[in-house]
């Protein structure tokens, strides 16, 4: 099984691309990993990526799609692998489906977590975090019994800059730029399932296993 996870911040990625990855027996290939793993191995892409890190630039879509070409390259991903955070645009798409054409493969479905942008708003920017020990909470759904203090430190909780309400709308307006048109372009391919990121977690997946079930009978 080769799958794409898409989907805005905040619709809970991270947490089914680590779930659907163990029930298909495929590896997570997510670029933070990607980019990690090149950077503290010091390869010649994680040198180049780190330039434009350390600047606060974006790194380039060459060298992200190079990234990505070696890892599905490796021996755990040559029958199949989870892609999580790329392609994020249509180009990096075209770029994915010239990769997998050379390897003889291609993609068995494109899974879009979709989420209503205000939930979204309401999911991160209500989450406080601890600077001691990195426990995040949730002001409505994962309140500390002190309200504002953790509760294994007793440390003040803050608000990370990324989960500020202004923050995450930016982040919201570049996703809706860039990916409207990645998920119309899955779709003409025939690979789109759109599933609703809302619920319990369990929910979210059962929903995800059954629409990757009915593309596979569809094959």
């Amino acid at each position: 099984m080769r799958a794409v996870l898409v989907g805005p911040p905040g619709a809970g990625k991270g947490t089914q691309a680590q779930i659907l990855a163990e029930e298909l027996s495929v590896p997570k290939v997510s670029t933070g990993d990607i980019f990690r793993a090149n950077v503290s191995g010091g390869t010649e892409l994680g040198k180049k990526a780190k330039e434009f890190m350390d600047r606060g630039d974006l790194v380039p879509d060459e060298v992200t799609n190079a990234m990505v070409k070696d890892r599905l390259a490796q021996d755990d991903a040559t029958e199949g692998f989870l892609l999580d955070g790329f392609p994020r645009n249509v180009p990096q798409a075209q770029t994915l489906k010239g990769m997998l054409s050379d390897l003889g493969s291609g993609l068995d479905v494109v899974l879009e977590l979709r989420v209503d942008e205000e939930e979204v708003v309401k999911r991160l920017s209500g989450r406080r975090s601890c600077p001691e020990c990195g426990r995040v909470y949730h002001v409505e759904y994962d309140a500390p019994r002190s309200e504002g203090k953790c509760d294994n430190e007793g440390a003040e909780l803050y608000q990370r800059e990324d989960d500020r309400e202004e923050t995450i709308r930016h982040r919201l307006k570049v996703y809706r730029e860039q990916t409207a048109p990645l998920v119309e372009f899955y779709a003409a391919e025939g690979l789109l399932a759109t599933i609703a990121a809302t619920g319990s977690v369990a929910e979210v997946t059962a929903r995800a296993k059954a629409a990757i079930a009915e593309k596979r009978s569809a094959a």
